[in-house]
């Protein structure tokens, strides 16, 4: 269980310093390694800055780079990943998804909205509602929200890589005491710092 605390410990503070680091409008106000129940191990608490109900393509970027900074720490601390990072690579692929077929936030497709959730379903032999567009166009959605993870994975890896420091000294300080919050966890985010522009 040691060992376990130690990954979950790392994979929260991935999360915060990539959260802290992204736009996205929310403020990393908790992380905790006190289990939830049967599903969390633990968690970071991000808090929205202002009210936002509007999220520009880059702050969902932002989202989607702070999902996948707990699988990032995991990598470069233990060089594996744990089951523990599936549930945020899942989100981090549906927001993806939601960028290209929803909000027509695509480099390639342009603006277009492919995602026929309300349309008939009958239409479409599978469960994804995608599906009833042309192969062709679903391969270049798929490609394209690869893409956007893959970016967005490598971007939280070079956020780690230049802020391994604070990763480590962060990630002892909540195994010592499960809980940081408040002053207390944004001096230590304000040490960390951009990485390196040829790093992103």
């Amino acid at each position: 269980a040691e060992d376990e605390k130690r990954i979950v410990a790392y994979h929260e503070v991935g999360h915060a310093i990539v959260g802290h680091m992204v736009p996205g409008g929310s403020k990393v106000a908790k992380i905790s390694i006190v289990p939830r129940g049967m599903s969390a191990l633990g968690y970071t608490l991000q808090l929205p800055t202002e009210d936002r109900f509007l999220n520009s393509k880059e702050d969902l970027q932002g989202q989607i780079t702070t999902l996948l900074g707990g699988r990032s720490a995991e990598e470069i601390v233990f060089g594996q990943i744990t089951t523990g990072a599936a549930n945020d690579l899942q989100r981090a692929t549906d927001i993806a998804e939601q960028m290209v077929s929803t909000y027509g936030m695509s480099s390639v497709l342009g603006p277009l909205a492919y995602d026929r959730q309300t349309g008939n379903r009958f239409l479409s032999q599978t469960n994804n509602p995608r599906r009833v567009v042309s192969d062709a166009t679903a391969q270049s959605i798929d490609r394209e929200v690869r893409q956007l993870v893959d970016n967005a994975h490598n971007h939280a890896l070079a956020i780690l890589e230049s802020n391994r420091q604070p990763l480590e000294s962060i990630s002892q300080k909540i195994l010592e005491k499960e809980v940081i919050e408040g002053e207390e966890l944004q001096t230590l985010l304000n040490q960390c710092k951009a990485p390196e522009p040829a790093q992103v």
